[in-house]
């Protein structure tokens, strides 16, 4: 079975690759953004949000609304899916040490941002979304899952989808049995009708082992637990005919890219 959809628009951010275009342009040459700030800060938010949401938080958001700016899609209107393995690891060593060293001094503001669905939360509050929100996670398998989601969304009725992956660093003991370091996001919307001038994917889950992760983004983001969506995201840097990712234990989501 195939699943297919037109892709629309492309959020990026990572360290020193503070947008899609720096991405591609680091993919081509292998230069990155002198400018690059170390993290991103999304005009979704007000200023004092912005300074308190974690890191996972800035970063979904950035990057999905450069997927919806691209898109010209506005972002109310989408039905969304956040995926990330981990979620905010930082604000969970946090909770795990409080709870016990001083369990009733944990912050309600932290503790409402160590839930998994914090980044869909505050996207659905800061863009007026009404549309359903899902926030997934399935160890490194999540991008590709999530993206098997966005597609069948679209093929049960969604006009378009926002699909966004991100995760940061770990931190304390979680380091040492879920490492991940900086942060790492990447965003697409999809849509269901072909559009001239757009280009289209077609997404089949197949047996076998997913390649190495080898392209400059796939490098340069590696230490990320977002990794595993980054053979996509290289793939429609250097424009190739398709990837592989990582779907489940032997499994692959074999994506191809119809450039026209």
């Amino acid at each position: 079975m195939t699943l297919t959809a037109t892709l629309e628009g492309i959020g990026f951010w990572a360290p020193g690759l503070p947008s899609w275009a720096d991405a591609c342009a680091f993919a081509r040459d292998g230069l990155l953004s002198p400018d690059a700030p170390v993290r991103p800060s999304p005009h979704l938010l007000p200023a004092n949000e912005r300074r308190r949401a974690p890191g996972t938080v800035a970063v979904a958001l950035d990057v999905a609304l450069a997927a919806c700016a691209e898109a010209g899609r506005e972002p109310a209107t989408l039905p969304s899916v956040f995926a990330s393995m981990h979620g905010e690891l930082g604000i969970t060593d946090y909770m795990c040490t409080t709870l016990i060293d001083e369990p009733s001094s944990i912050s309600p503001t932290r503790f409402h941002n160590s839930v998994h669905n914090a980044a869909a939360g505050y996207w659905t509050i800061g863009a007026g979304a009404m549309a359903p929100a899902t926030a997934i996670s399935a160890f490194d398998a999540t991008f590709a899952q999530g993206l098997l989601e966005a597609f069948a969304q679209l093929a049960t009725g969604a006009e378009a989808v926002l699909l966004v992956g991100y995760d940061n660093e770990s931190a304390g003991p979680l380091r040492a049995v879920s490492p991940s370091g900086g942060l790492l996001g990447g965003a697409l919307v999809l849509s269901h009708a072909p559009a001239v001038g757009r280009l289209r994917l077609t997404a089949s889950l197949q047996d076998g082992a997913t390649p190495p992760n080898d392209g400059p983004l796939g490098r340069h983001g590696a230490a990320n637990a977002s990794a595993p969506m980054l053979p996509l995201f290289d793939a429609l840097a250097a424009g190739q005919a398709q990837c592989r990712l990582k779907a489940g234990p032997s499994r692959v989501l074999k994506v191809e890219f119809d450039h026209g």
